[in-house]
């Protein structure tokens, strides 16, 4: 996030925040405008698809391909291929892996005073997760390995203690910002998260969460298929949506296995914030041996057929709420594709990181940046 005006006209666009004026955030994606990625995407098919998508959204693009898969195959009406069955632990990876990302290349950028050093790279030393463009796991079996190498990680170099013990010691946003200043010398995500804090955990912006997904089926689908209905409806719903007519947010702390506790925890940017690194232990914690029948998983995800040719899909990835939907015409292309993305719920221009930003007074660009990095915007985010 910077200061510096960016180009208007790319595909990908960008938001530019006014503290202290109406509208507080001007911009948007204009691939999601006017029906423009249903034109992009019409007449294609199967892995073209999913291929197109992930060179839009580029930052997610691993949870854009396994939507592509979802979605095409729900609304074709065929049995889930064997990558989309083993979507779940494929999901947790990834989203783990983006959440290193941007914690490696995001949250330093988004705190200029931050100063550099070789400890901006040296804490990923021996990482199992490269950052960059990565060859899926072959099967389940080596994606379950790969994060159980990313726990023996993380606990030998980054916690220095076992991360289900650092889990339950952690959880209150206080404790964990006496831990973030103890490490902040040696870790280069403790020395963001600790920068943050002393702004960030006096900024509570009013809290709607996106909370479609249901432990109730019967719910769940009801609300979904509200959902659906307003992406088929209204070509530029997805630039802004809103929730049973309200705006709405979506991150990490807005899972639905949070919905049980979401009430008791005082939402602030420094939650919102911090969600983010305690939810990279928990995905590394996932143990494949213990079974999710009788519980809420920690990503959820699945698909809805709507009928012929038609349907939805949705994840929970790591900036929040995915949801993809297709049209297929008679012969099975692509008809019609709409993307809803976390980023347009959270920076929509009348949600409450809009009304906390107006709130503002002009000029206060460090308490506008706070509040950005926030709600994690994924593509370019000027002040």
């Amino acid at each position: 996030m910077s200061t510096d005006a960016t180009p208007w006209d790319s595909l990908s666009g960008q938001y530019r925040l006014h503290p202290g004026s109406a509208p507080s955030i001007v911009g948007a994606r204009p691939v999601l405008g006017a029906g423009r990625l249903g034109r992009l995407l019409q007449g294609q098919r199967g892995e073209q698809v999913g291929r197109t998508l992930s060179s839009v959204f580029t930052l997610c693009a691993h949870a854009h391909r396994g939507m592509a898969d979802t979605v095409l195959a729900a609304a074709a009406g065929v049995p889930l291929s064997e990558a989309v069955i083993e979507a779940p632990v494929r999901l947790l990876l990834e989203t783990a892996r983006d959440h290193l990302r941007s914690m490696a290349l995001d949250w330093p950028q988004r705190l200029p005073d931050l100063g550099t050093g070789a400890q901006q790279i040296d804490w990923l030393r021996g990482c199992p997760l490269a950052l960059g463009t990565a060859r899926p796991p072959a099967d389940a079996d080596a994606a379950w390995q790969t994060l159980a190498a990313l726990r023996v990680w993380l606990e030998s170099a980054v916690l220095k203690q076992d991360v289900t013990r650092w889990l339950a010691d952690q959880r209150d946003p206080d404790a964990l910002a006496c831990w973030c200043n103890a490490n902040a010398e040696r870790l280069l995500p403790a020395r963001c998260l600790a920068a943050w804090y002393p702004l960030a955990h006096t900024l509570t912006p009013a809290t709607r969460c996106l909370d479609p997904l249901n432990e109730d089926p019967t719910l769940q689908t009801d609300q979904l298929q509200q959902l659906a209905q307003r992406l088929a409806d209204e070509p530029d719903f997805v630039q802004r949506p809103t929730w049973l007519g309200q705006c709405a947010e979506t991150g990490p702390w807005t899972r639905l296995r949070h919905r049980p506790t979401r009430q008791s925890i005082r939402a602030s940017a420094w939650t919102r914030l911090n969600a983010r690194w305690i939810e990279l232990m928990e995905l590394a914690a996932a143990d494949p041996h213990t079974p999710e029948l009788d519980k809420t998983p920690l990503l959820a995800s699945g698909a809805l057929r709507l009928g012929a040719g038609r349907a939805l899909a949705w994840c929970e990835m790591a900036r929040g709420l995915l949801l993809h939907w297709v049209q297929l015409d008679a012969d099975g292309a692509v008809q019609d594709y709409r993307v809803l993305a976390p980023t347009e719920w959270n920076f929509h221009p009348a949600g409450s990181l809009a009304q906390a930003l107006a709130a503002l007074s002009p000029g206060d660009t460090a308490t506008a940046r706070t509040l950005a990095a926030a709600f994690d915007p994924c593509v370019a985010c000027t002040v």
